[in-house]
C-alpha cells in the first residue's frame, strides 16, 4: 500500500498538488477498499472512523480532485449515486462493470472487450478515443442461481473478473 500512497502522491507532485494528510487519509480508505464501489458518503464514514477531524466537504473534494487527475474514476451506475473507484495501475481504459438489478451487485470485468469497436469508431468517424467504460445492467449469476435451483453454481472467477457486492 505505501508504494502505491507513494506513486499517488508523485502524481499529484508532478499537476501541483501536494497529498495533505486528509487527501492521505481518503486515498488510504480507497485503497483498503479497492474492490469496494464507494460513495463519497461511504468513503466519508470510513474515513471519520480514523480521522474524525476531517469534514465530508473535504472528502468530496478530494475525491473531485483525484477524478480530475485520472487517480479515481467516477462512476454511476443508473442509481443515482456516483461512486469511486481507484484507476487500474497501467491500465489503458476504465474496467468495465455488470450490475445487478435485481440484488444490486457490481462485478468487475478487467478485460478489455472494446478494441475492435475502438478501431472502427476512430476509423469511421475520425475520433480520437481517450477512455471508454461500458455497464451491462441484468442480472447476476447468484439471483440467476436462486430463482432456478436445478443449476449448478457457476464459475465467477472467469479470466479477468472479480466480485463485488456494495
Amino acid at each position: 500500500m505505501e508504494n502505491r500512497i507513494d506513486r499517488i502522491k508523485k502524481q499529484l507532485h508532478a499537476q501541483s498538488y501536494k497529498l495533505t494528510p486528509q487527501r492521505e487519509a481518503t486515498v488510504r480508505v480507497l485503497l483498503e477498499h479497492e474492490e469496494d464501489h464507494l460513495s463519497a458518503e461511504d468513503v466519508y464514514l470510513l474515513v471519520k472512523e480514523k480521522s474524525p477531524e476531517i469534514g465530508l466537504a473535504t472528502v468530496y473534494r478530494t475525491l473531485e480532485l483525484l477524478n480530475e487527475l485520472e487517480v479515481v474514476d467516477k462512476i454511476n451506475f443508473g442509481d443515482g449515486v456516483s461512486r469511486y473507484d481507484l484507476r487500474k495501475e497501467g491500465a489503458a481504459h476504465f474496467h468495465h462493470h455488470l450490475v445487478c438489478i435485481e440484488c444490486g451487485a457490481v462485478d468487475e470485468i478487467q478485460e478489455d472487450l472494446l478494441g475492435d469497436v475502438e478501431k472502427v469508431v476512430e476509423r469511421n468517424w475520425n475520433f480520437q478515443i481517450k477512455d471508454h467504460r461500458l455497464t451491462f445492467h441484468g442480472i447476476c449469476h447468484r439471483c440467476n442461481n436462486k430463482s432456478d435451483p436445478e443449476k449448478k453454481e457457476e464459475k465467477t472467477e472467469e479470466k479477468g473478473s472479480k466480485t463485488k457486492i456494495r
